[in-house]
């Protein structure tokens, strides 16, 4: 198969510029095909301006102009730049290269005809060109028609180089390329075939078939990912027989009674959804998004009593010792007086405890175990395993999640937890193999955490509030960004707030410091002290995102506050607001910039997680709030969540059609084997 040849088979592509091209993650033909050009960059040479005509209201805009003059300077910051002086038969433009592009200016020949591309504005004496993007141009190709890509490089490549190989790899796709999309699809949605469509991604013959060809490859990539998903999923339904528990019994009656509180509507309607799927023999794949505070632990707890009571175990997986520690606590609480057995399993434990649990847990003596990435671990076996629980979902990937439920010979049910809020496009994407609950709101008694926002000129008077917290019993965190002081970044590392804090306004009041450097044990006595109370004052790094739980705790300060997503500093907020004491959570923002200080204003109006992920979303783009990778998934190379929930929802209906029909399961995975190959291997092979 050509496609699956390595990119060296092409003309012109030695060991060299096979390197440069495996950085852009290109290691086959088929791989080369499947590099689209970066977002919107195409050369239209029908319609490229004279310098003279050229608008100056910022926009980006293409053009043809020769260097006359490099040279460099510096701002009025101190900042380097290297301004490349050009010029056409209508006048003179300057353009701005900063940091990591002035090599590039510096290289440039005086007299090069260059193809130019950047944002336009009127500078002093001539238009000001930024954002710039720059190749040479020969006589041939200057007179070339139509429209050229323009790729995102790496190394010493050039566009030339890029489209040469693309245009000899499109020649062997003509002689013999297999499509990726059934073909009743095809014709349903009225989508080019595969090879037109490759073809006019990298060489459009018009901006409408350019349009037509984008559509068709979004819509491919959307809908065999979901396919490759509810492949997943019906295979995980299918290969093993799960276990069909029984009605909510006296057992799980004598559970609710004890609890300490009545639960929500929310919980409630949660509850009836995880137990009605339990009651069914098809295992359970579910996930519970529970915002900052919504009670999850207390629906696990109910999951894991039904599966008591109906004779088998349930266990429940956390991504840290601490977490780990507080749901075995919790879970103790909620669970012992109706007499079920809960354990405890770390990596830290000692040989002969964790030899003697783990026989415990093989006789069956053990109800609930709580452990962190131990649980994963080929000497843990269960006796009877019918529940699988995993917590913040977002730090465990696909895989593990299979190999929690490949402990038993039966299907168990999955059940996994997120307080990370995800918008339900998102959401689909991520965990298509899932049925999907949601919980909002607080608990009864939790007050909204009062969020403020104030830049540096506040800072003396946000301190000088800590202490009062403080000196009235109460129990603060200080975030930071980074844990020591950078050169680059000019933000406060938790290393030198603590040592401002320790000699200033805490002198005489217990504090402590907490990293991700620390050794496991450290951390783990330092968050116990914290939440014993002995410790008043924690500054720390993100690291408390998922932590204990610290109903004294009722201020959060937080650093540099522009430098964490919307979604994070919800998470870290999360953190107070846990007892019935008002709480506070003091946003300090280490710029003036209104832009930064409206973004967090958002914080400020709202205590929806799942709003605020939209938000993160329409700011930061899918990769930087959720990236798919850790997840087991491939990721998105020319599909975008945001702009495309419609295709979403439309490509799901239309996966599950497929893989119904006769034959549709083995058809659609050769497709999905074909587009996304080893990136989604772990996935069928779990």
């Amino acid at each position: 198969m050509w496609w699956k040849e390595p990119v060296t088979s092409l003309k012109g592509i030695g060991v060299k510029k096979a390197a440069e091209l495996a950085e852009l993650n290109i290691a086959t033909v088929g791989d080369l095909l499947e590099y689209y050009p970066r977002q919107g960059a195409y050369l239209d040479y029908a319609n490229l301006k004279r310098i003279k005509d050229l608008l100056t209201d910022g926009s980006k805009q293409i053009f043809k102009a020769e260097v006359c003059q490099v040279r460099n300077g510096y701002g009025s910051s101190r900042r380097a730049y290297t301004l490349v002086t050009v010029r056409d038969e209508t006048g003179y433009a300057g353009l701005y290269f900063f940091a990591g592009q002035r090599y590039k200016a510096q290289k440039l020949a005086l007299g090069t005809k260059l193809l130019i591309t950047g944002r336009v504005r009127q500078g002093r004496t001539a238009k000001s060109v930024s954002e710039v993007d720059v190749q040479d141009i020969d006589a041939k190709e200057a007179k070339a028609p139509g429209i050229l890509p323009v790729y995102a490089l790496s190394g010493n490549l050039s566009q030339n180089n890029l489209r040469k190989w693309m245009a000899e790899a499109l020649k062997l796709a003509a002689k013999d390329l297999p499509e990726s999309l059934p073909e009743a699809v095809i014709k349903k949605e009225a989508l080019p075939d595969r090879l037109t469509a490759l073809r006019n991604i990298h060489f459009p013959a018009s901006w409408e078939a350019l349009r037509s060809a984008k559509r068709r490859f979004v819509f491919e990539e959307l809908f065999l990912l979901q396919c490759g998903l509810l492949y997943y999923r019906q295979q995980n339904r299918d290969q093993r027989e799960g276990v069909k528990h029984g009605a909510d019994g006296a057992l799980l009656r004598q559970v609710r009674e004890h609890l300490p509180f009545e639960l929500t509507e929310q919980q409630q309607r949660a509850w009836r959804e995880i137990s009605l799927d339990m009651q069914d023999k098809r295992p359970m794949h579910r996930i519970l998004q529970g915002d900052v505070g919504s009670g999850k632990t207390v629906i696990s707890a109910l999951a894991l009593a039904k599966a008591a009571e109906n004779g088998y175990q349930g266990c429940i997986m956390a991504p840290t010792e601490i977490l780990a520690a507080q749901h075995y606590d919790t879970l103790r609480e909620f669970l012992q007086p109706a007499g079920l057995r809960v354990a405890l399993l770390t990596g830290g434990m000692r040989a002969r405890a964790r030899r003697e649990l783990l026989l415990n847990l093989e006789l069956g003596l053990i109800d609930v175990l709580v452990g962190t990435h131990a649980l994963l671990e080929e000497d843990v076996r269960f006796a009877h395993l019918s529940l699988a629980v995993t917590d913040e979902q977002h730090r465990f990937g696909v895989e593990q999640r299979a190999r929690l439920a490949n402990k038993s010979q039966i299907a168990p049910d999955v059940l996994v937890m997120t307080a990370t809020p995800i918008p339900r496009t998102l959401a689909l994407t991520v965990y298509g193999d899932l049925d999907i609950s949601l919980m909002k709101g607080r608990p009864p008694g939790r007050k909204p955490v009062q969020t403020l926002c104030y830049n540096e000129s506040r800072r003396r008077e946000v301190y000088e509030g800590l202490v009062r917290q403080l000196q009235a019993g109460r129990q603060a965190y200080v975030v930071c960004p980074l844990i020591e002081q950078s050169e680059t970044l000019r933000v406060r590392s938790a290393e030198n707030v603590y040592e401002e804090l320790r000699g200033g306004v805490l002198k005489n009041i217990p504090c402590a410091l907490l990293h991700g450097r620390l050794k496991g044990a450290e951390k783990e006595a330092i968050m116990a002290d914290f939440a014993a109370g002995k410790i008043k004052a924690l500054v720390s790094t993100t690291v408390i995102e998922v932590g204990v739980n610290v109903p004294n705790a009722t201020l959060m300060i937080v650093e540099n506050a522009e430098r964490f997503g919307l979604a994070q500093l919800h998470q870290l907020r999360g953190r107070v607001g846990r007892g019935d004491q008002q709480s506070y959570c003091v946003l300090l923002a280490g710029t003036d910039s209104p832009e930064a200080l409206a973004r967090l204003q958002v914080l400020h109006d709202s205590e929806d997680g799942f709003y605020l992920a939209e938000k993160d979303l329409e700011q930061r783009g899918v990769g930087q709030l959720f990236g798919l990778r850790q997840h087991g998934l491939p990721d998105l190379r020319i599909a975008d969540i945001m702009r495309d929930t419609d295709t979403i929802a439309q490509v799901r209906r239309l996966a599950g059609q497929e893989l119904a029909k006769p034959n549709g399961r083995q058809e659609l995975r050769r497709m999905v084997d074909m587009q996304f190959g080893e990136r989604f291997g772990m996935i069928f092979n779990t």
